[in-house]
């Protein structure tokens, strides 16, 4: 776990350029950093009646992370495992797929959805953020269907990054090391009065996992970044602007039929008015292209078009009420490689339009009920609906306990419906949407002055979850069903310890029990296993102390369970960096990764060969100016 740290201290010490420790905040303040994911509109972290966790800018700096699915171990609510040099799965609350294709998480980068419909999961080695520039990544655990729409089944990522005014001068981060190198530079300057700008480029290096010889894995890859960010306007208007273009390429194999590259870009453009009675009207439009190659020649590329409108009607009485809507058309083109699967068609057009609403009802000055319903129609299965309860009673000014339950949905994707191979898999054509009954009980708090705590329990029922049925009379080919149903449980707690002024505990555990079964008229061959392969637990535990006032010491230990199919053993790792401030604008350290084995196994994936994650030592230069 990570430190939660104020952005307007943050801004402070960004506008004059400095890297001064941050993290003497008191627990109290930082629960009141403010955070939107769980309401669409402002709120303080302690009100926000949901299993969520704030991974702040300091967080990412403290950890040494270089990529957005590392820093993503920063939270405990979160299973993250390597499969590969570029390759990870991620999910919260389970179903972790062998093969990497997690697909009940929604992700967004500043409200740009990053998933894709090809199998409604999210490609890691596309999102290259540049970490520097992250204020905050806002971590739910549970439905988030209501306000975030399909695919926010058992949770959602929110990444947001820095407002340009934010990042002004110049900024220079060098990481060298036995596993990655990556270069990042920034410049942000002022726009008028009233506007700001920052561009930014990364590159990135990174080595092969291992085999289970110890031999380089023969994935190593790279890839390069640039965007630009623009901001201006005053109390009434805001606009933003913003872009990226990348291209990333991986090391070709033996045996290889082509060389694995990635590309695209994106385009997003924002404007947020506030209006004389109070209310704050959003419009949020983007335009992203992305493509890829694979080793074995599969292309595929896809364009996506989005509009997004939201209206947070001033407060009346006890209500406080937001109503949004949005539309998404996604034009995918998929063609299949040498003897591998493909889409039929090829090339398909999708739609995704919704309405929602959400009303948080006061009912007494220490109780609040929050309803809210999302209408959401995609051109597989029509209209769906994802409604949403919440009650949260504040027991004192530093206690919070609440209780939700909510109906999530994963719509189906071009792999569910479209996958071809010719007496192997024939997609479902009567596949339909995945579905979940979530009901969540939790507590956060602060029961003490240097203690803060957070415990969430869960119990999920879901239905018609994916599986590979047999035809009838045979066994190939395989026909995409939705012959299993089950529930899981568990809990999720962090909590962080202020044992003196300089120094900081953080720790997590994460219990997940599943109990899957096939349909009684199921013909699925793969059984309950190849739903999600999840640890029962996990656990973790972050210090940050301050050596002096210019040298940090942050620790990592983590423990992870063993996973069932395809066996991976518990592991247990470390993490360390060393800091210095060698001034307000220097600072140099030394970062080791997965210091107690030479290599271990996280997940592995289906399709390829085993790959283990080595142990690294790396170096780090961070210059502002």
């Amino acid at each position: 776990m990570g430190l939660l740290v104020a952005p307007q201290a943050w801004a402070e010490a960004a506008d004059a350029g400095a890297l001064s420790d941050l993290s003497r905040l008191s627990l109290e303040e930082l629960a009141n950093v403010e955070i939107t994911s769980v309401s669409k509109r402002p709120e303080t972290l302690g009100a926000a009646p949901a299993a969520i966790y704030v991974i702040r800018n300091e967080d990412i700096r403290f950890s040494g992370a270089d990529s957005l699915p590392e820093a993503l171990r920063l939270a405990p609510n979160l299973q993250v495992a390597r499969s590969s040099a570029s390759g990870y799965g991620i999910t919260a609350r389970g179903f972790n797929h062998s093969t990497g294709t997690a697909n009940k998480l929604q992700v967004l980068v500043d409200g740009r959805s990053v998933y894709t419909p090809l199998y409604s999961g999210v490609f890691w080695d596309a999102q290259g953020v540049m970490l520097e520039d992250v204020e905050r990544i806002e971590v739910i655990s549970g439905p988030g269907g209501a306000l975030w729409g399909a695919n926010a089944v058992n949770g959602v990522i929110n990444v947001i990054t820095r407002k340009a005014a934010d990042t002004q001068g110049g900024l220079v981060h060098l990481t060298d090391g036995s596993s990655d190198t990556v270069a990042n530079l920034r410049y942000g300057g002022r726009l008028g009065e009233t506007g700001a700008f920052r561009i930014y480029g990364l590159a990135a290096d990174y080595a092969d996992s291992r085999t289970t010889l110890g031999d380089g894995g023969g994935d190593s890859w790279d890839r390069a970044q640039t965007g630009f960010k623009l901001d201006w306007g005053g109390q009434g208007d805001t606009f933003s602007l913003q872009g990226d273009l990348y291209e990333g390429s991986s090391n070709p194999v033996a045996g290889a039929r082509a060389e694995g590259v990635i590309g695209g870009g994106n385009l997003l453009g924002r404007w947020v008015h506030g209006t004389a009675a109070g209310g704050l009207l959003e419009a949020t439009a983007y335009y992203a292209r992305d493509y890829r190659t694979i080793t074995s020649g599969i292309k595929d590329s896809l364009q996506v078009y989005n509009l997004d409108l939201q209206y947070a009607l001033a407060s009346r009485g006890r209500h406080r009420v937001v109503v949004g809507a949005g539309y998404r058309q996604n034009r995918d083109n998929f063609r299949g490689g040498f003897r591998t699967s493909f889409l039929d068609p090829a090339s398909r057009a999708t739609r995704l339009g919704n309405l929602f609403a959400q009303d948080e009802i006061r009912l007494r000055d220490d109780l609040i009920l929050t309803l809210g319903l999302r209408l959401e129609h995609n051109s597989y299965t029509g209209l769906v609906y994802l409604p949403n309860a919440r009650l949260a009673w504040r027991p004192s000014d530093h206690a919070l306990i609440w209780g939700a339950v909510s109906r999530g949905v994963r719509t189906p994707s071009r792999f569910d419906r479209d996958l071809i191979n010719p007496g192997l898999v024939a997609g479902g054509p009567d596949f339909t949407s995945e579905t979940l009954v979530a009901y969540e009980l939790g507590y956060r708090g602060q029961p003490a002055a240097n203690l803060s705590l957070s415990v969430s329990a869960y119990y999920n029922v879901y239905d018609s979850l994916r599986t590979a049925e047999a035809s009838i009379g045979t066994v190939f080919p395989l026909v995409i069903g939705n012959g299993m149903r089950g529930e899981t449980y568990g809990v999720e707690a962090w909590a962080a310890w202020q044992v003196r002024e300089g120094w900081r505990l953080s720790a997590g555990a994460n219990l997940l029990r599943k109990d899957l079964s096939l349909d009684p008229a199921s013909r699925d061959i793969f059984g309950v296993d190849f739903a999600g392969n999840d640890p029962d637990h996990q656990l973790s535990l972050r210090s940050h102390m301050s050596l002096t006032p210019a040298v940090d010491l942050d620790i990592d230990l983590r423990h992870v369970d063993r996973l069932k199919s395809p066996a991976v053993p518990a592991y247990t790792e470390l993490g360390a960096r060393l800091a210095w401030r060698v001034s307000d604008q220097v600072e140099l350290a030394v970062i080791g990764e997965n210091l107690l084995n030479d290599q271990h196994v996280e997940f592995v994936n289906g399709s390829v060969a085993r790959r283990e994650v080595p142990r690294a030592v790396r170096a780090s230069l961070r210059w502002g100016f």
